[in-house]
């Protein structure tokens, strides 16, 4: 059992922290700056407690940068969700106000609580896998603007002839046409002029890192993109968002956090299950982009998209349940990479026998696979024996 939990509410400039034992008793707390004097200062104030884990609400957003560097210092840290933290905060006081005191408490709290939170460990190769995703989502959303841009300015200099779906090649075949006199329409097409050379700029850096993270996807011994519509993007950021798989008990569990998983929204007699709207958004995304993707060409989850359509469900209704398949799909390719990388031999090579029959009998490419209903059972043991030390809940 570790000695003593350190809630940590952070900021951009500031931390404000909580010092509690297993008993959730208060034994210190403090505000400290984010700059290195004051994270110098923070170290040295926990110094008297040496048997210490670090509880850091949302370190993969505004918690990131101190959780990294708690990391790289070698010391214990959990992930505690923003949710989870939200509700300690309603339940112990009966309101939801914040002050960054009561949030240090409530993390602390949860962190003393919850025996399944997140560990999180140093791994430079994942680390450099999300900046690259997430370098590769702005440059997506940099795209976005700048071909509205362009359209804009070709709808005004062409008028009814403006494509919706718009490539380089047809922006610059449409602009060669247009030579106008007037000074306004001379300037309006030098700034199409350059935003289509800022297009073509974005999308060579957009080749460049889809390459990158195929080339990392494919050195951490990931095979999910071997499923159909799961292409370099998708599996990376699953891949950094997931990171150790073994945090979900089963394929329910994930599907939770995808969410992709519906709510129950029975009343009475009345059986009926509703969206959900929880869960990870990025990786519902993800999931999205892999489901339009069978839809759009002859695979297996195009003719189980048909099917549900046949059988009544709206689109959206047969969109929702192959979202779920292919949750089900990733989850267990992800515990089947997990499995193949615990039986790695020496040097990191996976022995002859470390297949996993998720592989062995499909074809290179897979859609779903079966993804029968059922009873899900744990399918990985945690890796580390920090997890099996996870924190109880008070005496």
């Amino acid at each position: 059992m570790t000695g003593v939990i350190i809630g940590v509410d952070p900021h951009k400039l500031s931390a404000t922290i909580e010092v509690v034992d297993h008993h959730e008793k208060l034994l210190g707390s403090g505000r400290f700056t984010t700059d290195q004097a004051g994270y110098t200062a923070m170290r040295r104030y926990v110094a008297a407690w040496p048997d210490r884990m670090w509880a850091v609400e949302g370190s993969n957003g505004a918690g990131r940068p101190l959780a990294q560097r708690l990391l790289e210092a070698g010391e214990r840290v959990v992930d505690v969700p923003a949710k989870l933290s939200a509700r300690v905060r309603l339940f112990d006081t009966g309101h939801n106000r914040k002050t960054d005191a009561r949030d240090a408490h409530s993390i602390a709290a949860v962190a003393v609580r919850t025996k399944t939170l997140r560990v999180l460990r140093v791994d430079g190769e994942l680390e450099a896998l999300r900046m690259l995703a997430d370098r590769r989502e702005e440059l997506t959303r940099s795209r976005v603007q700048t071909v509205n841009r362009l359209q804009r300015l070709l709808s005004e200099l062409l008028p009814g002839q403006a494509k919706r779906d718009i490539t380089t090649a047809q922006a610059k075949a449409l602009l060669a046409t247009v030579r106008p006199r007037d000074i306004a329409g001379k300037t309006r097409r030098r700034i199409a002029a350059e935003e289509l050379a800022e297009l073509v700029a974005i999308e060579v850096k957009m080749k460049k890192s889809t390459a990158e993270l195929k080339a990392l996807v494919a050195a951490r011994g990931s095979r999910l993109m071997d499923l159909h519509g799961v292409g370099p993007v998708v599996a990376a950021r699953t891949l950094a968002d997931v990171g150790d798989v073994t945090r979900f008990a089963d394929r329910n569990r994930f599907a939770s956090w995808t969410g992709t998983a519906p709510l129950d929204a029975s009343s009475g007699e009345q059986i009926r299950h509703r969206l959900s709207r929880a869960g990870n958004r990025r990786m519902n995304h993800m999931i999205h982009i892999a489901a339009i993707s069978q839809i759009r060409l002859e695979t297996p989850g195009r003719d189980y998209y048909r099917r549900k359509l046949a059988d009544g469900k709206t689109k959206l209704e047969a969109l929702r349940c192959l979202k779920r398949r292919i949750s089900d799909a990733i989850y267990r390719q992800l515990v089947a990479d997990a499995q193949a990388a615990e039986g790695a031999g020496p040097g990191g090579h996976r022995g002859a026998s470390q297949e996993s029959s998720a592989v062995d009998s499909h074809p290179p490419h897979r859609h779903f696979g079966s993804a029968t209903p059922g009873s899900a059972t744990p399918t990985l043991r945690p890796t580390t024996p920090t997890r099996k030390r996870q924190l109880r809940p008070p005496a």
